[in-house]
């Protein structure tokens, strides 16, 4: 385990896991609300602290790494929300 895994997240991390409360399967967007793609740096961080998790494979887009929350990742997005 890593020493990040216990840090708090960036507003830009905060803003990506808070949109995956209100989907099914606590599914993490591919793009922000104005339709830009949400940077691999945010991702990857956010999967290397443990809030966010590969989901599955996009045959047609190999190179989008589709995320859901997890449990950390939900209470995370939760707990900030309600700030």
């Amino acid at each position: 385990m890593t020493g990040k895994k216990h840090s708090k997240p960036t507003d830009v991390q905060l803003e990506w896991l808070r949109r995956g409360l209100s989907q099914p399967g606590g599914k993490l967007p591919l793009f922000d609300g104005n339709g830009k793609q949400i940077s691999e740096k945010t991702v990857r961080s956010c999967i290397e602290h443990g809030w966010a998790a590969p989901w599955f494979d996009n045959p047609v887009k190999p190179d989008w790494l589709i995320c859901k929350l997890t449990d950390e990742g939900r209470r995370i997005a939760s707990t900030a929300a309600g700030k």
